[in-house]
């Protein structure tokens, strides 16, 4: 499996384009932007994209969803809460004053557990609640990588003062469900806000500061 990054969007969102070595299928997680450098970038490597991924609802994180799923005619997916919840207008309000489109209708909705294939690859979706009701990381064991989103940066962690968001469900989440993986496992987060781009379980456990406070 490899793994190409862009940092998109007004709110620089970490954009992986991911994909299988051998079949050359791959997926596009959190598309932030129109940024026509994400299609390049598959138009160069010669891949054939099956699906967008959004790891979850919030704008930054898929405005370029419609554009691509047009462009490439592949569906658009979302977990099943913030799909959900991002349609109800007065959930949507503080990113509309914000300056966002309303966001793009997803094309198909995951759960938690659901296995994405591509190629001879996969991602398991682990549902991490707390930074948006449908929030989600990607993991895929046999590689030992983990697309966090908003869940777990670099030496901190995701909001969880936007709507939808709980600061007590954000940090089950991240200990439960994220530090209970190998420590080898390597992190992908949502945004690039440390001066080193990916992390690891294990340098998460030790160094994150939010997850070693007294």
């Amino acid at each position: 499996m490899k793994v190409e990054t862009l940092i998109v969007g007004p709110l620089q969102v970490c954009c992986y384009i991911v994909y299988d070595e051998e079949t050359f299928e791959g997926l596009i997680i959190d598309p932030g932007d129109n940024d026509p450098r994400i299609t390049k970038t598959v138009e160069k490597l010669g891949l054939k994209p099956k699906y967008i991924l959004g790891t979850h609802g919030h704008p930054d994180h898929i405005l370029g969803a419609d554009y691509l799923r047009k462009t490439f005619k592949i569906p658009f997916l979302l977990h099943r809460d913030d799909e959900k919840f991002f349609r109800d207008p007065q959930n949507f309000i503080t990113f509309k004053i914000w300056g966002f489109p309303e966001n793009p209708k997803a094309d198909a909705v995951f759960e938690d557990g659901a296995v994405l294939n591509f190629g001879k690859s996969y991602l398991r979706v682990i549902h991490t609640p707390g930074h948006s009701p449908g929030s989600v990381c990607f993991y895929n064991d046999k590689e030992g990588i983990i697309f966090t989103g908003d869940t777990l940066f670099v030496e901190g962690i995701g909001r969880a003062d936007l709507p939808g968001g709980s600061y007590k469900i954000l940090m089950r989440s991240i200990q439960e469900k994220l530090l209970t993986l190998p420590e080898e496992t390597i992190i992908y987060p949502g945004h690039d806000y440390g001066p080193k781009p990916i992390s690891t379980i294990g340098h998460e456990k030790r160094f994150n500061p939010f997850l070693n406070e007294d």
